[in-house]
């Protein structure tokens, strides 16, 4: 199917957004993923929540690393800024590229292959450095490009294909978010859309770093019985402890919601969480509340999902580096390199 291209021209009653493009326009090529591949559905999430932001899509820039997962930033996004790093390399890539130019929004896709093994200090250093991202893990505890190994999120005891049990403890992405200093962690499921749209568009205007874990099964190597991340699964282990809508300022609520304790968390930006708390005990401000909830709710067999932890007062790298408020990549050199008698001055008043 790769030869097959979308058709350039668009039908003229397409609902277009407030920047004027319509959903077609938000789309990338056409996937070569296995024909119900989770990945899929979490591409066309990021397409949806895109076009509700009202995002002009030059103004995103994407990066992935190597893996099934990374290869999806081609099937979205079509327009926008586009780099496909080496294995596990991705949020050094990204950081990078924020640094440079911080006027863009930056979205970095990996996977639980790329992200859980050989990026897991890659993945550490971005998320306790504060880089602004949305940073999406599409989990499904397998190597599919290999053949379907086991990954490093792979649980306990978890079966493969052909009947073999992994012995190894999984490493826990949404755990190592908590700790490490993130600002806004969830985890979701490819298969829940209405879930998994309102948290992408939080991540993405969110003012620090933004983690989703989204399980998201391979249905060549890990959807039988004794995998814990295959859809039978996931749906019947799934436990959310919010339901959420993402507003943004200014516009009407014309959402419908039921009964129930409703928090509104604003961003530093302005916009605006409304969480609504489907678990009486749950307050997703309090970190070390999420991190003791997901271990209970593990140890019961539970996939927590949902908004598990936010900062509404998030900063970023660039607070904390103090650096100019326009993009470092707009300066010109006189301005980066003041000459030899100001790094003089400086050097003087450092002794």
């Amino acid at each position: 199917m790769t030869y097959i291209a979308k058709p350039r021209l668009h039908h003229p009653t397409l609902t277009k957004n407030k920047v004027g493009y319509t959903r077609r326009d938000y789309e990338g090529r056409i996937s070569t993923l296995c024909a119900g591949c989770g990945h899929d559905s979490i591409s066309a999430a990021i397409v949806q929540a895109c076009w509700e932001l009202d995002i002009e899509p030059h103004r995103v820039a994407k990066l992935s690393g190597i893996g099934c997962s990374s290869k999806t930033p081609d099937y979205f996004l079509g327009a926008s800024h586009g780099f496909n790093t080496v294995h596990g390399r991705m949020p050094s890539v990204l950081t990078g590229a924020n640094l440079a130019n911080r006027s863009l929004l930056y979205l970095g896709v990996s996977g639980d292959g790329d992200s859980a093994s050989i990026g897991l200090g890659q993945f550490a250093h971005a998320m306790r450095r504060g880089v602004r991202m949305a940073y999406i893990v599409e989990n499904n505890g397998v190597y599919g490009l290999t053949k379907g190994q086991f990954s490093a999120t792979a649980d306990l005891g978890s079966k493969s294909k052909k009947g073999v049990v992994n012995h190894d403890s999984p490493v826990d992405l949404v755990g190592m978010a908590l700790q490490l200093g993130a600002t806004y962690v969830a985890r979701s499921f490819s298969g829940d859309k209405e879930q998994l749209v309102p948290l992408i568009k939080g991540a993405m205007a969110h003012g620090g770093a933004a983690f989703i874990d989204v399980i998201s099964p391979c249905v060549t190597f890990n959807n039988h019985g004794g995998s814990t991340k295959s859809y039978d699964y996931v749906r019947q282990h799934n436990e959310a402890v919010s339901r959420i809508d993402f507003i943004t300022p200014g516009q009407e609520i014309t959402a419908s919601y039921a009964p129930g304790a409703v928090i509104a968390v604003t961003n530093h930006d302005g916009s605006i969480l409304r969480l609504r708390k489907l678990a009486a005990d749950y307050d997703p401000t309090d970190r070390l509340g999420a991190m003791d909830r997901m271990q209970r709710e593990a140890a019961h067999g539970e996939l927590l999902t949902g908004l598990l932890y936010i900062d509404p007062l998030a900063t970023d790298l660039h607070t904390a580096l103090n650096t100019a408020a326009a993009p470092l990549n707009t300066l010109a050199s006189d301005t980066l390199c003041p000459g030899s008698a100001t790094l003089a001055k400086i050097n003087a008043a450092l002794r």
